[in-house]
């Protein structure tokens, strides 16, 4: 009983590190955003995507080799949670409108790196040739991202913030800032929510699938419900999209890389799953708004997969 009450306490002092983290995160990167003319979007899929995605990359790096069915429940898992939980909440709290961008390319690149992640995993493993295949994936998006910036930047040709000393040190500090809180909150609720799950009698796949795979998109919910609150709507999805690519391309190449990843026939439902939500969040914003009623069935969706995920 007092193992499940610190833990419990542990848990909602990381969830109160992640609410000011995430805060801290959005702030810096909308005035680096400024300063330097890129976009939100690009934002959102580089600096903010990165920071969020570094509690997955931690859980990876701790369950490679030994648990490394931890790591692929956890990606996929993630992956779902923050198109179902983080993109549904936040349409719930806000309608969410992006550029017609995210449609033509940033989507389409989500889904193909899903599809790559399907295609390497037909033969039963994702082997350490599998994870340099997926980091050199992410050398290719990273250029790509930057070359994006730079068109952004010459068709936005107004004036830069002059003064320098208050722009870098102050944004720079703020997200170094809210990548650490971001990264020990989570930390401290995905580590205790396991202990919790266990005190349930869960399994270790299920773990990795819903409590390790919510507990790491708590980043990407709280920094996406706040960008978005604050009117930076493309921060909020770019952080998404951004954050599924990297959880394939980076972490899931850290991982596969370390030591091989093993597949089990199941987990061809959950890439599936993975594929109708990443599909969903691309027919929703068609529709150029992300409204009330797509939120709230993207989770009850998520809801229902957690659920048919328990009774596996």
């Amino acid at each position: 009983m007092e193992v499940v009450l610190i833990s419990s306490i542990l848990t909602v002092v990381g969830l109160i590190m992640l609410c000011f983290g995430g805060n801290w995160l959005v702030s810096g990167g909308v005035a680096i955003a400024k300063k330097f003319r890129i976009s939100s979007l690009v934002i959102g899929m580089t600096i903010v995507a990165y920071g969020t995605s570094t509690p997955e990359l931690a859980a990876s790096i701790a369950a490679a080799g030994e648990h490394s069915t931890i790591i692929l429940g956890n990606i996929v898992g993630s992956n779902i949670a923050n198109i179902g939980m983080v993109i549904g909440v936040s349409a719930i709290l806000i309608p969410i409108a992006v550029s017609r961008s995210v449609l033509k390319k940033e989507i389409p690149i989500m889904l193909g790196v899903s599809f790559l992640l399907i295609l390497v995993s037909l033969d039963g493993e994702l082997s350490q040739y599998d994870g340099i295949l997926f980091l050199v994936g992410l050398g290719v998006f990273a250029i790509f991202t930057y070359n994006d910036a730079m068109k952004h930047r010459e068709k936005n040709p107004e004036t830069m913030i002059e003064d320098k000393r208050s722009v870098y040190p102050k944004s720079i500090g703020l997200i170094a800032l809210g990548i650490v809180l971001l990264y020990v909150g989570a930390y401290l609720t995905v580590e205790n929510s396991v202990i919790l799950a266990k005190e349930f009698g869960l399994s270790e796949k299920i773990i990795g699938l819903t409590v390790i795979a919510i507990g790491t998109s708590l980043p990407e919910l709280i920094t996406s419900v706040i960008a978005i609150r604050k009117g930076h709507t493309d921060i909020g999805v770019g952080n998404i999209i951004g954050s599924n690519i990297y959880n394939i391309l980076m972490i899931m190449g850290v991982g596969a890389a370390l030591g091989g990843v093993m597949i089990t026939s199941d987990v061809y439902v959950d890439y599936a799953i993975m594929i109708l939500f990443s599909l969903s969040l691309f027919i929703a914003l068609k529709t150029k708004v992300i409204g009330k009623v797509a939120g709230i069935v993207l989770v009850m969706g998520y809801v229902a997969y957690l659920i048919s995920a328990f009774f596996k």
